[in-house]
This record gives C-alpha cells, structure tokens and sequence, in this order.
C-alpha cells in the first residue's frame, strides 16, 4: 500500500525519529534487563510519600478531565514562587513546552540559535516547523554566552535557547551573567531559559525570579521531573511577562494536563522538607558518581545537575564503548552525541544499589575495551 500523499512538504522531508532511545527500547532490541537506570536524568530517589499518598487519595477522580485552566496549579505556583498567576503558563513538561515555544516564532527557514551539543529535544522541535538551527560550540564545557549573542545579532534571529544549569554537561552560569545576557539581547529576540536543574544547583546560578520577569522576550521553563521525581507525569511551567505568557492560550492543548499528574504536582510543592532531603541526597550521589570515575582513571566534571558528565579521557568511539559495554550488564547511561562533547559519559544519580552495579560494571567494561 502507497504512503498517505498529502502531508506537508516539511513533513515529508522530516525523518521519522526519537530524539533518545529509552532503557524500554534497549531492552527490547538487546533482550537484556536495565537493573541501573541512570541513564535519562530521572531522579531515582523518587517522588515524596506525601505526593504518592495525594495521588492514590485522588484516583477515583481520573474519569474527570483536569481543570483546562489549571487554575489551582498556576495560584500554587505562583505563592512559591513570588509572582502572579498570570506570569505562569503551565503544560506537559518542559518538552511540550518547547513545541510550543517553537510554534509561536519558528516558520520555514527561521534562524533559531542554540548550542551545538544542546538538548536535542528542543533541535527536534526546531525541525518540526522548518527553523533553521544555528549552533554555537561550547567553550570549556560550558555553553558559550557571547558566541550565542553574536549568533542572534548576526542571524537577526527571533529565538534563542540557553540552559543553565546545562544538559548535557552539568555546568553553569553565575546568575548575574545571565541577567546581563538576557538584558543584552536584541527585544525582538525570545530568550528560552531552561531551567530544569535549578532545584539541584548553586543559589548563586540562578536568577532571582523577578530580575527578568519585566522582559517580555524572556520565558523561563522549569519542572516537577528532576528534584521533585516526577518524570512519568509531566509537569512544566513557564515563567514570564504577562504579555507573552498569554500567547501559550492561543495554542495550547487545554485538556493535555493529566489530573492526577496535576495532584502530584501540588502536593510536591507543599512538601518542601523532602524536597530539600532529596536535593541533599542528589548531591551525595554526584559526589559517589564523582570518587567511581576517580577511582577507574576517569575525570568527573563539576556538576550542577542531577547527572555527573565524565570525561573519559578519550574520543566518542571509546566513550561510546563504554555505554554499550554498561548496558551489557544492566546499567543504563548515556552520552553527549556532537564531539567534542562526546568525549564523555553522563550518569544520573540514583539510589545506592544502582550506584553500587555502576561501580562493579565500570571497570569490567574499561578492562574489556582497553
């Protein structure tokens, strides 16, 4: 049977892909089992028991669509955070987001300025509406703030994405770089900040929330998926200008929130206690992450994330090595994909037993692959 003829010109020219391969798809094409998931950024320490408890209180009410305005998020967001409701845009992850984002500004052969090795979601979105990518290397592992200015300047480019603390490396900026970036873009340039790690990171590195809430080309996404451990249910939010955070209405999905995923979320913003154990456990992971690389001749980079990156020293084929030679035993990781990047391995953090097969696994697979 002939393919459906009537699709789009770009839709036709796009490959049909993932932007990750999952732990799920490596066990289904290796016919192996993931025992370590460390591998997707996740927070392996999971969820507070209070949320866990919220949800299973509220389960009977999933035959009831969420509340399209997610009104009671946006007002629970907006306390804790410091600002107004109507500076808070609310969706399914970060990810959706950005498709979003993308759909408001990208048209056919936009330019669009990012960093060469940056989140390849957010590429994938760029692609989807026919944006033109421009990249700028990393400098010293970190992404490179003039270099992304320039590119905006010399592109004339309505959209930019930077974020800090950054996937896939774990570095960051000092907040004040950033506001000063943020301030020297041109106005008719959006700035994407994501801020998905700014749980797990120095205060220091992040901007306090009304320095750049007066810039109407500033969105700043954040997530319930790392620190609060809810990945599986898909919660983001935007923060910005009134002006601009009302455009999400004009094309949002207003059923897409999932409700008991929007249960979860209020109860993790309430229990602030846990949320400040798990970042403390998060940062005692990094540090074992750290002394299991130190201790097999590997370099663990500073990390501001939930993930440590690692130097191993070598090229991509040799780093690629080591991540097939850790599925081979159960333990899941990933890698930056564009050099010289790829040099390194990226470990999330994770309970101590996941932790404990990455340290018996690591130096089988670098004994194996000399």
């Amino acid at each position: 049977m002939s393919a459906f003829s009537r699709f789009t010109p770009l839709i036709s020219a796009l490959p049909s892909t993932v932007p990750f391969v999952g732990p799920e798809a490596l066990e289904r094409q290796r016919g192996l089992s993931v025992k370590a998931r460390i591998g997707a950024n996740e927070n392996g320490f999971g969820p507070a028991p209070s949320v866990l408890a919220a949800m299973r209180e509220q389960a009977g009410d999933i035959w009831m669509y969420n509340d399209p305005e997610n009104f009671e998020l946006k007002q629970a967001l907006a306390a804790h955070l410091g600002v107004q409701a109507a500076n808070i845009a609310v969706g399914e992850g970060i990810d959706s987001l950005l498709g979003l984002i993308a759909r408001m500004v990208i048209e056919p052969g936009t330019p669009v300025v990012t960093s060469l090795g940056g989140y390849p979601t957010f590429n994938f979105h760029v692609a989807g509406f026919g944006g033109r990518l421009v990249t700028v290397p990393y400098v010293d592992d970190r992404e490179d703030l003039d270099g992304l200015l320039q590119a905006v300047k010399r592109e004339n480019a309505p959209l930019v994405y930077f974020a800090n603390p950054d996937n896939p490396m774990g570095s960051w900026w000092e907040a004040d770089k950033i506001v000063a970036f943020a301030r020297a873009l041109p106005e008719n340039c959006l700035l994407i900040l994501d801020e998905a790690y700014s749980e797990t990171g120095p205060a220091s590195s992040l901007p306090d929330i009304l320095a750049l809430i007066d810039l109407p080309n500033v969105l700043r996404t954040r997530t319930f998926s790392k620190a609060y451990g809810l990945a599986g249910a898909r919660v983001g939010y935007v923060i910005g200008a009134p002006e601009t955070v009302l455009t999400f209405d004009k094309i949002r999905n207003h059923f897409g929130m999932n409700r008991l995923a929007t249960v979860a979320a209020l109860a993790a913003l309430k229990d602030r206690a846990y949320l400040a154990e798990v970042v403390g456990k998060i940062r005692a992971a990094r540090e074992e992450i750290g002394t299991i690389a130190r201790d097999n001749g590997l370099l663990p980079l500073a990390s501001a994330t939930n993930f440590v990156a690692i130097d191993c020293g070598r090229d991509g084929i040799y780093a690629r090595a080591i991540v097939d030679g850790l599925i081979q035993h159960g333990v899941f990781i990933r890698m930056p994909g564009v050099a010289p990047l790829n040099r390194c391995i990226r470990v999330s953090v994770g309970p101590g037993q996941d932790l404990d097969l990455l340290a018996e696994a690591l130096p089988k697979v670098l004994k194996a692959i000399g």
